[in-house]
């Protein structure tokens, strides 16, 4: 199509009369910078001192459980010289676990504040005070005899996990080039998946979840984020959160010279889509909050997709599975230390998959790898589900059971694990983007919760039936990302953000196909509408 002077174009069936200007959007994938020493960087401590730890808490506090219970037993009667009965102590012990996540899901509401406030950088760093602050509660509270400490330390590990998943996911995905984005975005991702399968290695009985080892068991991931506290300095604060939300942009142009290692006139389209993103923010209105985000038709699509994509990837049952999958790997003749291996061994599959995916997001679409994951993962489900119900009908249906744990494991890990951690960072522009990356983060935490406070009823009252819930939840979320979720690599979130902005009424698929079949300009033009 032509685009001297002043071109039109069909948008919806309507002309419109654009005015040209150098568009940053043009192969927005093609020769963009890559990795860096700096960015490099951030992802490893980030990963290490962050993410991991989140996993870490997750994955570190079943095994050792019933000697934690026997501790809070004990400091009961020393203490107040009173008992609990076993249902009680469960009740206790229950939670203790399901603080974290209320935890988790306080501080994810937080971080919007915070990201915004003092930056992402600030933001990280008060994560890591508060894991440090953590770990020195479940370090003492064996020497204070004082089970209070393990609901004060699991409390204070929720918030900083919060503050983590809404706060790191974006960080990263404001400092990579565009080419980079998906890469960058499965690092936390990869961090709580390498958190949880360390936590449940080291708690084992004869390593550390033992009766004189559990509170360094438990308080060991904080080594961690105190160190990642005193590197958070050195690296660089997110040019997107600069130039947007504090108006420094010679600032946001000087830390991304250093991101990327190169010269000013080398960058000059990423800061060309700063300045759109910006001129985008002023338009909408510069201050942005969870309030406000939720009293925003134009962004209720993209919303319901961040928060059914964060609340479907637990209510899809991942925890569940791993909950069953000890049980179903003694079923097929292993014993109870062989059993615990081979659940390990679960776990690196999903560490596998986890790696894989840093790769797999810079060689396939988001879109296409999500849809393909979901519905791996709802027929393994099913298979489990089936073979569950009979596992005792067949001699060969525990190998079933075990080709469903694995099959499931590997399919979540392929993009239901990774994706929904960082859809947010590419669905929304810089301005509503750390209060939608809350919401979602929020809604993580509550399906996590969620599952965990149902699941023991559901597994009481429907036994092997409860996978064929978690089938259908994402029968639900296939059909939702399928009509609704527009494909995201390669396209800025200006661009991405026209495409959903009728609410339920969008029909992403539908509009590129349009402006592709008619010959019209690309995707482009839909942003370069917005600054007439």
């Amino acid at each position: 199509m032509e685009q001297r002077g002043e071109s039109q174009v069909l948008f919806d069936g309507q002309p419109n009369r654009i005015k040209p200007h150098p568009s940053p959007y043009r192969d927005i994938s093609v020769e963009q910078p890559g990795w860096t020493r700096l960015l490099v960087l951030a992802g490893i401590v980030t990963v290490l001192g962050s993410s991991s730890p989140v996993g870490y808490n997750i994955g570190v506090i079943n095994t050792p459980g019933w000697v934690i219970k026997q501790f809070c037993n004990e400091s009961l009667i020393a203490r107040y010289n009173s008992t609990l009965t076993s249902s009680q102590l469960d009740i206790m012990w229950s939670s203790i676990v399901s603080i974290f996540l209320i935890g988790g899901t306080i501080g994810s509401l937080s971080g919007s504040l915070l990201a915004d406030r003092i930056g992402r950088k600030g933001g990280l760093a008060v994560s890591s005070a508060l894991g440090v602050i953590s770990g020195l509660m479940f370090w003492i509270s064996k020497s204070a005899n004082s089970f209070e400490l393990l609901f004060v330390g699991r409390t204070f590990g929720g918030l900083s996990a919060g503050l983590i998943t809404t706060i790191m996911p974006m960080y990263l995905m404001e400092l990579a080039p565009p080419k980079l984005k998906g890469a960058v975005g499965a690092l936390c991702p990869f961090g709580i998946t390498f958190g949880i399968l360390i936590g449940q290695i080291l708690s084992m009985y004869k390593i550390l979840g033992n009766e004189s080892s559990w509170p360094s068991c438990l308080g060991l991931s904080s080594i961690l984020q105190a160190v990642c506290a005193l590197v958070i300095p050195v690296l660089p604060e997110s040019p997107k959160y600069l130039f947007v939300i504090k108006k420094q942009p010679s600032l946001a142009v000087k830390e991304l010279k250093r991101i990327r290692n190169t010269n000013e006139e080398s960058l000059s389209d990423e800061v060309e889509i700063l300045r759109l993103e910006d001129q985008e923010n002023i338009r909408q209105g510069d201050t942005w909050n969870i309030k406000k985000v939720l009293q925003t038709k134009t962004l209720l699509l993209p919303l319901l997709l961040v928060c059914a994509l964060q609340a479907g990837q637990q209510l899809s049952g991942v925890n569940a599975v791993f909950y069953y999958s000890s049980v179903i790997f003694k079923r097929a003749g292993l014993s109870t230390s062989s059993s615990e291996l081979a659940t390990i061994g679960a776990g690196c599959c999903n560490i596998f998959m986890a790696m894989m995916s840093v790769q797999t997001m810079l060689w396939f679409k988001r879109r296409t790898i999500l849809l393909i994951s979901l519905v791996l993962s709802d027929l393994f489900l099913i298979t489990l589900g089936i073979s569950i119900g009979y596992i005792e009908s067949f001699h060969w249906m525990p190998y079933l059971c075990i080709v469903g744990v694995l099959g499931y494991v590997l399919a979540y890990g392929l993009g239901l694990g990774p994706i929904p951690y960082f859809i947010g960072s590419e669905l929304f522009e810089v301005g509503p983007r750390s209060s939608a990356m809350a919401l979602g983060s929020m809604a993580n935490w509550a399906g996590n919760f969620v599952v965990g406070l149902t699941f023991p009823i559901m597994e009481a009252h429907l036994g092997a039936s409860s996978f064929v819930i978690f089938a259908l939840v994402v029968i639900v979320l296939l059909c939702f990302v399928k009509i609704y979720l527009p494909e995201t690599k390669g396209k800025d979130a200006c661009q991405i953000s026209r495409l959903v902005e009728q609410g339920l009424k969008s029909r992403p698929l539908a509009k590129v196909d349009r402006l592709n079949e008619n010959g019209n300009m690309e995707l482009k033009v839909l942003t370069e509408k917005t600054y007439l």
